[in-house]
C-alpha cells in the first residue's frame, strides 16, 4: 500500500525493509532511516547499505538484508552519508561481521578513524526535546581502522553504479548525498529531512514536511544553505532522508525549492552557538569553535528528565501512528 506521497503507509511492515524504488528499500528505525540499494534476491555482495542506524540494531539490519537479498548475504560496500551516532550506530559490528569496506567523504575520516570528535551539539537552538537532550548524544569517534575508505574525488560510489556522491557539507564536514540521474532518486542523508527532528514527538511520529538539517547537530549554516540549494537544483523525483518518510513528486520539489529560497527563515536557528559563526574544520578534525552561548537548562536536570521526555514522546507518537493506521 502506498501513502499519499508515493511511499508506504505508516505502520506498514514495521521492522522490515520496504521498497521505495525498483532496487531501493527503506528500513525505518525509531528516529533514523537505513537504506538498501540492490536488486531483490541478488545474493551475496550484490547490494550496498547506506548508513548503519542506531546502536544495537546490527541484528535488525542484517535480518532485513537477508529478507531482501538472500540468506547469509553481505554487501559490496557500506556508504555513509555522515558519521553521527545515529547513522553509524551498528557500523563497526556490521563491517566486521560482513568483512565489508566503509566509504565516506575524506572530511569524515577523522571521526571514523579515532582521531577527532565532532563539534559539540547545540542544545540552545530550540525546537523541542531532541535538541534539548543533544548534549547526551554520543559524539566520540569510532575507529574503523583499515575498513574506512575515502570516497573517490570524481563522485563515483563504489558498489553503486549509476549513482554519484555530492558533497553537501553543513550538517557535518564531510556530509554527502547520493543521486541517481536515471530516475532522479536522491538519498539526502541529513542535508535536509522530512520531519522536525528537533521535536521528540515529531522525530518519532514523522509528520511529512520538509525541514533543514537537525539544528542541534549542524555547526555550519552557510555551507548547509548552499548544500540545500544544490540539491534543490537537481529537481529530484524521490527523496530519501536520514529522518522522516520518503517524499516524492511535486510536493518534494516545491518544498525543497521553498526551503532553499527561505533557508534563513525556515532552517537557521534564531540563536545558538553556530547561528552566526561556524565551526572551522580540516582533514584532522575541528580546528576552531565559536564560544558556547549561555544555557539556562542545568545539566543535572537535563539528564534526569531525558528518559521521561522520550518515553512520553514515544507514547504520543505511537498513538498518533496508530490513529493514522486506522484512518
Amino acid at each position: 500500500m502506498m501513502g499519499s506521497n508515493g511511499g508506504p503507509e505508516a505502520g506498514e511492515g514495521q521492522g522490515a525493509a520496504r521498497p521505495v524504488a525498483a532496487d531501493v528499500a527503506w528500513l525505518e528505525q525509531p528516529i533514523v532511516n537505513v537504506y538498501f540499494v540492490g536488486a531483490p534476491g541478488g545474493g551475496d555482495r550484490s547490494w550496498t547499505l547506506i548508513d548503519a542506524g542506531l546502536p544495537g540494531t546490527a541484528g535488525q539490519i542484517a535480518r532485513a538484508a537477508e529478507e531482501r537479498f538472500g540468506a547469509g548475504v553481505r554487501p559490496a560496500a557500506i556508504v555513509l552519508t555522515h558519521g553521527h551516532f545515529d547513522h553509524r550506530g551498528a557500523l563497526q559490528e556490521l563491517a566486521e561481521r560482513w568483512d565489508t569496506p566503509v566509504y565516506a567523504h575524506p572530511l569524515e575520516m577523522p571521526y571514523l578513524t579515532g582521531r577527532a570528535e565532532y563539534p559539540p551539539p547545540d542544545p540552545t537552538v530550540g525546537g523541542g526535546a531532541m535538541a534539548r537532550l543533544s548534549p547526551l548524544y554520543p559524539r566520540r569517534p569510532i575507529d574503523l581502522g583499515g575498513r574506512a575508505w575515502a570516497l573517490p574525488p570524481d563522485g563515483t560510489v563504489p558498489g553503486l553504479p549509476g549513482w554519484r556522491a555530492i558533497h553537501t557539507p553543513g550538517h557535518s564536514p564531510g556530509h554527502v548525498s547520493l543521486f541517481r540521474e536515471s530516475d532522479r532518486t536522491l538519498i539526502a542523508g541529513d542535508a535536509f529531512v522530512t520531519t522536525k527532528q528537533e521535536s521528540a514527538i515529531a522525530a518519532l511520529s514523522k509528520p511529512e514536511e520538509i525541514h533543514g538539517p537537525p539544528m542541534y547537530f549542524t555547526p555550519d549554516w552557510v555551507s548547509s544553505r548552499r548544500s540545500v540549494e544544490a540539491l534543490a537544483a537537481l529537481n529530484p523525483d524521490l527523496a530519501l532522508t536520514g529522518h522522516g518518510r520518503p517524499l516524492r513528486g511535486d510536493a518534494l520539489r516545491q518544498g525543497l525549492r521553498t526551503l532553499a529560497r527561505d533557508f534563513e527563515h525556515l532552517a537557521v536557528p534564531q540563536g545558538g552557538r553556530y547561528a552566526a559563526q561556524p565551526a572551522i574544520v580540516d582533514t584532522q578534525g575541528v580546528a576552531t569553535l565559536p564560544p558556547p552561548v549561555p544555557d539556562p537548562f542545568p545539566g543535572a536536570v537535563l539528564a534526569g528528565v531525558g528518559g521521561v521526555v522520550l518515553a512520553g514522546a514515544a507514547i504520543v507518537a505511537l498513538r498518533r501512528r496508530g490513529g493514522a493506521d486506522r484512518d
